[in-house]
């Protein structure tokens, strides 16, 4: 596919948004959209399904070719093959995105450290997989970041464990630094994640001396994350490394304001949208201003912040495809953002989320629920399909 001359962006194209789809794939996303619409299928989907998987009852093959399908890239990396080849094929990026979650063994944290490690291994080389990925929580145990985040003490076994989580993400990190494949460390909740910020500065002074290895993530519907975020800059400036920076609205919203009640303690989270929109917005800002001592990766599915973002790159005389740029999207999501940025000749990628089907359903109950609760996320993923099928007259 050839790229367009340079031009203004239009995200309501839907022709260069869905120019990689099939007809059928067209109309199964048209079906899944309707579905995951429903705010009653996504709220008794989960347990439902939860319970057919644990009783063993085929519907393995209904997700994967359904749900499954459309969010992730499969159950292994080599079943991610396909994926990759047709994101490439619309110059967008895959990030390959190990999605176990919840395990507590560390058997099961140094199988995901490895594995992660092969993602890194496999991205090599091949300018279609420019970034990698990985949670701290998939190498470590949740209690026992919590435990560290607030300051308790631990016993001699848990201070091995933590010896274990910092020798895995080490090893993580290094194995990118000499790969030269950039690995972002994703955010997590906010009673984790001082810790996880600790790593990812220890990660940074350790490799980002020279080149852009690491990146931390900031969700900018914290209140305090975008001041976190300029101080990291001053100390990477000072210690002579490049800050690594993808900036995200957040993930645990709900999730974080109901514990912050419960426990009654002011809660983390913006006081509504527009205060978050702000940080983020600013947040742009401020890595274009510091370009050649902050890599970032813009992750949004918000129109205004991806037009932002484009209009300072040309304000600050900024290449499109610049090396300490890329936006980010998730498979499955908002293609007429990911495939008109790239035919603009944006960097752009897409998180491929991939692994077992039972393992990564609570990733794909997220999404789904996620598209409910963002208001007009749905109906707007709805609207661009029903625009294109009825471009193509189906």
């Amino acid at each position: 596919m050839e790229l367009s001359p340079k031009k203004s962006l239009n995200f309501d194209d839907t022709e260069i948004a869905f120019r990689n789809k099939s007809n059928a794939e067209l109309n199964s996303a048209y079906w899944l959209f309707k579905i995951i619409s429903s705010n009653f299928l996504t709220k008794i989907g989960p347990p439902i399904t939860n319970f057919f998987l644990n009783a063993g009852l085929p519907v393995k093959g209904i997700i994967k070719a359904t749900i499954f399908k459309h969010f992730c890239g499969g159950e292994t990396i080599a079943e991610c093959e396909n994926t990759i080849a047709h994101l490439a094929s619309g110059h967008v990026g895959t990030i390959l995105d190990y999605s176990v979650e919840g395990e507590d063994e560390e058997s099961v944290f140094d199988f995901t450290c490895e594995e992660i490690i092969r993602t890194i291994e496999r991205a090599a080389g091949d300018k279609r997989i420019p970034i990698t990925v990985f949670k701290v929580t998939g190498i470590g145990r949740f209690g026992l970041l919590e435990k560290l985040d607030a300051k308790n003490e631990l016993s001699e076994t848990e201070q091995r464990e933590f010896e274990n989580v910092k020798q895995r993400c080490e090893k993580i990190c290094r194995a990118a630094f000499d790969k030269n494949v950039p690995v972002m460390i994703d955010a997590e909740e906010s009673w984790i994640q001082d810790t996880i910020d600790q790593l990812a500065m220890d990660m940074m002074r350790l490799f980002n001396q020279k080149k852009i290895i690491v990146y931390n993530t900031y969700q900018m519907y914290r209140h305090d994350k975008l001041a976190d975020m300029k101080a990291d800059h001053l100390i990477a400036k000072a210690s002579g490394y490049i800050l690594g920076v993808k900036m995200v609205r957040g993930a645990y919203m709900e999730k974080e304001r109901r514990r912050a009640e419960e426990m009654d303690y002011p809660s983390p989270i913006q006081p509504d949208k527009a205060a978050s929109d702000r940080d983020y917005n600013e947040s742009l800002n401020y890595c274009i201003a510091h370009i050649n001592e902050i890599a970032f990766v813009c992750g949004t599915h918000n129109e205004e912040s991806c037009r932002i973002l484009a209009r300072l790159l040309d304000e600050h005389d900024v290449d499109h495809d610049h090396p300490h740029v890329y936006f980010a999207q998730l498979l499955g999501m908002s293609d007429n953002l990911s495939f008109n940025l790239s035919d603009a000749r944006y960097n752009v990628a897409k998180y491929v989320p991939y692994g077992p089907i039972k393992a990564v359903m609570p990733y794909l109950f997220r999404r789904a629920q996620e598209n409910t609760s963002i208001a007009g996320a749905t109906s707007r993923e709805l609207g661009l399909i029903i625009k294109e099928k009825k471009r193509r007259r189906l």
